[in-house]
């Protein structure tokens, strides 16, 4: 396995495992309600979190190559691995179209 679709694994797990705490943090930062100095450290809180637990570090890749263009989501290939698994029949539900 490439050592992008490696990372590429590991931030979507932090992702996962982060996302009520930030979820808690943004609530107790946004809401205007509390006192100052909640909301501040709650700033601050996600202001030290890893980056790569936000869901913006996350970026499709193909799982075959570790490409991070073309790729179709739905399979998470790349679209020459794409073709060539959907050539073979690797691909259940995909076929070539001839009209």
């Amino acid at each position: 396995m490439k050592a992008r679709v490696y990372r590429d694994i590991l931030k979507r797990k932090l992702v996962v495992e982060k996302e009520t705490e930030l979820q808690v943090y943004r609530y107790l930062s946004r809401n205007t309600v509390l006192p100052v100095r909640t909301r501040v450290m709650a700033q601050l809180a996600l202001a030290n979190t890893d980056k790569n637990a936000f869901p913006t570090a996350v970026r499709n890749r193909c799982l075959e190559t570790g490409r991070g263009r073309g790729v179709m989501s739905d399979w998470r290939l790349c679209r020459f691995q794409f073709r060539l698994k959907a050539l073979k029949g690797d691909l259940s539900g995909v076929q070539k179209a001839s009209w």
